[in-house]
This record gives C-alpha cells, structure tokens and sequence, in this order.
C-alpha cells in the first residue's frame, strides 16, 4: 500500500487538514462512525442570520483519506446556505479531491454524512421552538 495511490490533493488536506478542531457553541453536531475500518467522524456548523455555514469544524479519527475528506468537506460547505451544504454529495468530495481510491470511498461517505447530519440537528433543534442560548 502506501500513499502512492492518494492524489496530491489528498496528500496535501492529510498533512494540512483544515478547520479541525470543535465548536464550544455549536448550532449542530453530526457524528458518524464505520466500525468496520474504525474510522470516526464528528462535525460541528455555526449557522448565520442568512442561514449561512459561517464556520464548519470536525474531529476525525481514521485513515489519510477521512481525514483529507473532512478537511475538503469543511472548506467546501462553508459560507455555504444549508440547502447547498447538503446537496454535497460524496462524488463531489472524491471529484475535489481528485480522485479516491475505490477502497477509500466510504471515507467520502463518512464525510458528508457527518456534514448532513449536523445541519439536520441544526434543523431539529430550530424546530423544537428555538430555544437560543444566550446571544
């Protein structure tokens, strides 16, 4: 194996991922997990008044390629309006990243999965009566 097979998109989120880290406040968390490659995933988003990703964060425990894919996620969706944040599809993520290798794709999965599933706690949470903290 080896990194030989990840593109040097990939190789370069892996050594540079951005945006890690957690949001204290955040307005939605997803997390998402695969037991079968161990790899761990959360996602955290601030949404604006214009409903608008101001800032996307995440934790990510796993391989290269999840971790390169979380980066690439985080940059794609934010400033983004959540409509558009979930139309990020993991063919999107592999594309901007130039390309995954085949046993790599569920890493891409993970990836938008996490983003879709904080935007809808974001949503839920709206609805349960917008119960706002602080501010």
């Amino acid at each position: 194996m080896g990194m030989a097979m990840y593109s040097d998109k990939v190789m370069e989120h892996f050594m540079n991922p951005r945006n890690v880290g957690e949001i204290e406040d955040a307005d939605g968390i997803g997390e998402v997990g695969n037991p079968v490659c161990g790899d761990m995933m959360t996602f955290y988003i601030k949404v604006d008044d214009q409903g608008r990703l101001s800032d996307v964060k995440y934790k990510t425990f796993g391989c290269g390629a999840a971790i390169a894919v979380s980066s690439m996620i985080s940059e794609m969706a934010k400033g983004k309006t959540l409509e558009e944040a979930l139309k990020i599809t993991r063919e999107d993520v592999a594309q901007e990243l130039g390309g995954l290798p085949k046993n790599k794709m569920h890493c891409s999965n993970l990836g938008a999965d996490a983003l879709h599933k904080a935007i809808q706690d974001y949503l839920e949470k709206r609805k349960k009566g917008g119960e706002s903290h602080g501010r």
